[in-house]
């Protein structure tokens, strides 16, 4: 029997023991082409020139991390394939075959896997194309047209990454069979991850990773001004650095300490499997570091999703306060716009208010901005009553200053209670932020500050004072009906002074942030899954170390249904470790998020959290049912 035979009837026979690796590789590349296929299609292009060029750069930052992805998770994927068919193969060296033999048959059954799953995955890719773009654009709510198209380009450039990817670690694993010994390839099933360390070597490992852990904790949620970008890459560095030190010290010397407790030992037959999670923590440690740090980033990518989301629709609509604002020198000008605007729009609410143009030559910030205006306390308040926006800022001192900011989409400013300002040599402390849209546009276009009467007063000789009339209509998709009797007032000698802004509720140069939200789901599904996926693949191939340990408990008289139940703790344990360990450090990592995008994620914080769960509960199940039979519990 040639080789290719003898691999395909292996592959054949193996099908379902390869079934979770082949379905998780395949769902990894169906995300990655339709991800491709977006950027090469032209469903975006009605929306603008600057969100299909944002679209495109954020979905191709996405496609080099599902890129990075995919590398890793074939790294991993091809090693645990090699370490459980290595023994197998290896009884060949018996029957007489030679090494490079040996290594030609596994990269045949390797290639044979790695196609199928990319048939798999670009098949599936190809007729979920529509489906995946109505699902992008149903849940971004961008209303585009939708045509099924799918270019040659996208499959070239997946198929392309993925084989290169998949050939460079199919002949690492053939280059490692050539050159194993007989000794290698049998035991090679029972190579722990794990170098054998003494009781001392872990406690510091676990001590490290427990100060790494809390200072990298520390970190992401510490307010600051420009270190906060610093703090948050630092964070994550020791957050990773001290999960891994966490599973490789921490919990083996707290399962070591429980074991020892016979009060925790010998209840539900903990004796059974305890001293066996040691083992598997040892043996396993990497792979449940590496799940959890999926899972994190699984839950901060919704959450970011969900969080960009957010401020979208607030700074939406902070920029739809007002319809139109109009600004000029004089007073008085109310009378003569609000009856043009009546007569094709019903006005909901308007406001007028004076602010002082200071020149830049005045003003020392810690940001340059176009341009600076000062409004008085009293006439903000009454701006308040007559919009209806909240107001809830106290009267600034005489040396005290509050700025009216706009919404960004992400500040790395998280403390600003040290700011201050100086005005013509006068410095001001900033006492407080407020990004609520009393001024509407020019909120967002200039640096605003607060200042009490006393001060406004003393300060108008340094600039000039403009009045500002703002008016929203109750239909703000009506506006385009005022514009032409607004154009004849501006071209009129009592316009001339005068300057107008127009907010079209249609326009938005953001859109790109709601495919953004839909593109973190879409992560959050893929991390989660690969999670789950890591794990019941390594729990899998465990269950053939064990049959010799459950033989010898049987023969010791150990009833079939307590040994299921053994099992099915110890499994519940290795899936728990990593949920629980995610639990906690995503919790941190969200609060950071919140700082830097000022919204509420807790209750995405536990959906995410609930969600991932759910799917571990399943793969739980899984894991159950095929580790008691490949170990021959049942």
């Amino acid at each position: 029997m040639s080789m290719g035979k003898l691999a395909l009837l292996n592959f054949k026979n193996s099908f379902k023991n390869y079934l979770a690796v082949i379905l998780s590789l395949a769902f990894t590349i169906l995300i990655f082409l339709n991800f491709q296929n977006v950027v090469y299609s032209d469903i975006f292009e009605g929306l603008g020139g600057k969100n299909k060029e944002y679209i495109d750069i954020v979905i191709q930052i996405i496609s080099f991390v599902l890129g990075c992805f995919m590398f890793f998770f074939l790294w991993y994927a091809t090693n645990v394939f090699l370490t459980k068919r290595k023994k197998e193969i290896g009884i060949y060296i018996f029957m007489g075959l030679s090494n490079r033999k040996i290594g030609k048959l596994y990269m045949i059954e390797t290639v044979l896997i790695g196609i199928a799953a990319l048939i798999l995955g670009i098949g599936a890719g190809i007729l979920t194309t529509q489906l995946f773009q109505m699902i992008l654009l149903a849940i971004s709510d961008i209303s585009v047209d939708i045509s099924f198209q799918i270019s040659l380009r996208p499959i070239l450039i997946t198929t392309a990454v993925y084989l290169v990817m998949y050939l460079i670690f199919a002949l690492k694993g053939y280059v490692n069979v050539v050159r194993s010994s007989v000794i290698e390839m049998v035991s090679a099933a029972r190579k722990n991850e794990y170098v054998r360390q003494n009781t001392f070597v872990l406690i510091l490992k676990a001590v490290v990773g427990v100060a790494v852990l809390s200072y990298g904790y520390m970190l992401a949620i510490k307010e600051g001004g420009q270190e906060v970008m610093g703090n948050v890459l630092a964070a994550v560095v020791l957050v990773v650095v001290g999960i891994y030190l966490l599973f490789g010290g921490f919990l083996p010397v707290l399962f070591l300490y429980l074991s020892k407790k016979k009060l925790f030992l010998y209840q539900k037959e903990r004796n059974l499997w305890v001293n066996n999670v040691i083992f598997r923590i040892k043996k396993n440690y990497r792979t449940y570091a590496m799940t959890c740090v999926l899972m994190i980033c699984s839950v901060t990518a919704l959450a970011t999703g969900v969080a960009m989301k957010f401020r979208y629709e607030a700074i939406v609509s902070f920029r739809n306060t007002y319809t139109y604002q109009f600004t000029s020198g004089r007073q008085g000008l109310d009378e003569k716009i609000r009856p043009l605007i009546e007569q094709d729009n019903e006005i909901a609410y308007n406001s007028e208010i004076s602010m002082l143009l200071l020149d830049a030559s005045v003003m020392n910030a810690r940001f340059l901005e176009p341009g600076y205006v000062v409004v008085s306390y009293g006439q903000l308040k009454k701006l308040a009553e007559d919009t209806g926006l909240e107001f809830t800022l106290k009267e600034p001192g005489n040396d005290e200053i509050i700025k009216l900011s706009r919404l960004h989409m992400l500040s790395l400013l998280t403390d600003r209670s040290h700011e201050t300002v100086t005005i013509q040599g006068k410095s001001y402390r900033q006492t407080a932020e407020a990004n609520i849209p009393y001024l509407g546009y020019f909120q967002e276009e200039m640096s605003i500050y607060l200042v009490n009467e006393e001060e406004y007063e003393k300060l108008l000789p340094l600039g000039t004072q403009m009045r500002t009339y703002n008016y929203k209509i109750l239909d703000m998709y009506n506006f385009a009906a005022s514009i032409d009797e607004l154009d004849m007032f501006l071209e009129s000698p009592d316009g001339a002074d005068v300057g107008r802004v127009t907010i079209d509720p249609g326009s938005s140069d953001i859109e790109w942030v709601k495919i953004l939200h839909t593109v973190c789901i879409f992560m959050f599904m893929v991390f989660v899954l690969a999670s789950g996926s890591i794990l019941f693949m390594k729990l899998y191939n465990d269950a053939f170390e064990e049959k010799e340990r459950y033989q010898v408990l049987r023969k010791l008289g150990i009833a079939k249904k307590t040994l299921k139940k053994s099992a099915a703790c110890e499994l519940r344990t290795a899936y728990a470790m990593p949920f629980l360990v995610m639990l906690l450090s995503a919790r941190f990592s969200v609060h950071a998020l919140e700082k830097m995008m000022y919204a509420d994620l807790t209750f995405i914080y536990l959906v995410s959290s609930c969600v991932v769960l759910a799917i571990f509960i399943l793969c739980y199940w899984c894991s159950v049912s095929v580790y008691v039979k490949n170990a021959e519990v049942e």
